[in-house]
């Protein structure tokens, strides 16, 4: 494949800040301050604000080695070619079809938030208005989705980066309101360990806390997949990676703070994501329609969360699909918006069915619950297998490249950050604060099971049948397309 041709994505549609808003976005900031984070409250109380900021520290850990790889190897396939560079193209592979099927997932999951948010706040303001009634959110928030991608990344990734200004304004000024009315109750003790829940006394409580805040952080890669259509991707992907994980920390970290302080620390263990106390409930009790803006941040913030993962999504796959061990249609692309537009209709297909198969099945908070176990136990395993490929491509590297602290230390540091996290999601009570999963979210595991047993059947069959496939998941695609015997990066090659 050579040329512009019919085959490749668009070059230099994006910059930085398009790029950095796509892991923005899908790290969903307004919807893991409203719903995700206070899931932590439970263990760590008043002193959720310290959990989330060592989250915060051991979640860089992970984004460093992310931005690292992204700098040295910008490719759609992003976290399939890290993993095949650095550890075996086989690894590759299976870490490609585990993450194209997760993040494929994530924007029925996100529609299936939108749906339910949208009809239970107005159920909650007209009761004419029925309850049951989200699939029809679902499905016109899919309609804005598909259509963002058909028009390409750049269309897509400004309107992601639209979205998610609004929803960090409206959080941040939030949080300044918070603040200011807390006056003198406000505190740095929520730095400490004093506020933590009753039977989770300590640092105990503060690291159950900071497992179940680092899965808020999720998504900070997203940046990734859309190296081929960036300006300068090998600086601009190392800068939006980081950017992101810690920019988006630290909102977590200042909104988490203004409402510890004004609901106060002693009471925050009750505090939750639905009901008076929650985000909603004291913007309702304390600063009349302003809940209003927050309703209206997180039902953005589903929507953007889907629209950067259908990004993901589709690139990966157009990724997988144009060396041939996905089916070549994925690798379809617009003549004029140079959008892969078969993976878009894929996504689609499989967003709608999802929804709606899942959610009459069951109902859709079930069905979200479901498809959010799936989806994080897939992606904190590739986040460990990244860890694990960064060491081993710049061991491989030379000592010209490698960097003991930043390619070394830290990864082993996001693994260690990262396993607890793993265990949590999938439900192993490896800790007293795991909860054991019930059905049908416990189906999470087999599911992931057998879709990882059926990549590997593909892998086997691949090996046997086509070798030269699996060894192009470690191929670079942009390198083609500098002058010959030079890097995008202008360094020599070969």
């Amino acid at each position: 494949m050579h040329g512009e041709g019919t085959e490749a994505l668009r070059r230099d549609a994006i910059g930085l800040r398009e790029v950095l808003f796509q892991s923005v976005t899908a790290m969903a900031p307004a919807a893991a301050v409203a719903a995700s984070i206070p899931s932590g409250a439970a263990f760590a109380g008043g002193s959720l604000p310290l959990a989330v900021l060592i989250a915060l520290v051991a979640c860089l850990f992970t984004a460093s080695c992310v931005a690292e790889l992204a700098r040295e190897l910008p490719a759609a396939g992003s976290v399939a070619t890290y993993a095949a560079r650095g550890l075996h193209p086989a690894v590759g592979f299976l870490v490609g079809w585990g993450y194209v099927f997760v993040e494929a997932l994530v924007p029925p999951l996100l529609l299936l938030q939108l749906g339910f948010t949208a009809a239970g706040t107005l159920h909650e303001e007209w009761a004419s208005c029925p309850a049951d009634l989200w699939w029809p959110w679902s499905l016109a928030g899919a309609a804005v989705i598909a259509v963002a991608g058909y028009l390409g990344v750049r269309a897509s990734a400004r309107f992601g980066t639209v979205l998610g200004v609004f929803e960090i304004l409206v959080f941040l000024v939030f949080a300044v309101l918070l603040i200011g009315k807390a006056g003198s109750a406000n505190t740095l003790s929520v730095f400490g360990t004093s506020h933590t829940a009753d039977g989770y006394a300590g640092f105990s409580g503060v690291f159950a806390g900071s497992v179940y805040t680092v899965l808020a952080f999720s998504g900070f890669e997203a940046a990734a997949p859309l190296a081929e259509e960036t300006r300068d991707p090998r600086r601009t992907m190392h800068r939006a990676v980081l950017g992101a994980a810690l920019g988006i920390g630290l909102f977590y970290v200042i909104t988490t703070y203004a409402m510890t302080v004004y609901y106060g620390p002693d009471r925050f263990t009750k505090f939750g994501a639905s009901g008076e106390a929650s985000w909603d409930g004291v913007a309702r009790a304390s600063f009349g329609l302003f809940w209003v803006l927050v309703f209206l941040a997180v039902i953005n913030s589903t929507i953007a969360n889907a629209n950067a993962c259908a990004n993901v999504s589709t690139r990966t796959a157009f990724a997988l699909a144009r060396i041939r061990v996905l089916p070549g249609l994925l690798a379809t692309l617009h003549p004029r918006h140079r959008s892969p537009v078969a993976g878009i209709t894929v996504q689609t297909v499989v967003a709608v069915g999802a929804v709606l198969g899942l959610g009459f099945a069951y109902d859709p908070v079930t069905a979200f619950l479901l498809l959010a176990t799936v989806i994080v136990t897939v992606v904190v395993g590739v986040y460990i297998v990244v860890n694990l490929a960064c060491a081993g491509y710049f061991l491989r590297a030379g000592r010209a490249l490698l960097k003991p602290v930043r390619h070394l230390l830290f990864p082993v540091l996001g693994i260690v950050a990262f396993v607890p996290a793993l265990l949590t999601a999938a439900g192993l009570p490896v800790f007293d604060f795991v909860t054991p999963l019930k059905a049908p979210v416990s189906y999470a595991g087999p599911i992931v099971g057998v879709w990882m047993a059926a990549g590997v059947v593909v892998l086997l069959l691949l090996i046997r049948r086509h070798p030269e496939r699996i060894t192009e998941t470690a191929r670079v695609h942009l390198d083609q397309y500098a002058p010959e015997g030079h890097r995008q990066d202008g360094t020599v090659s070969g």
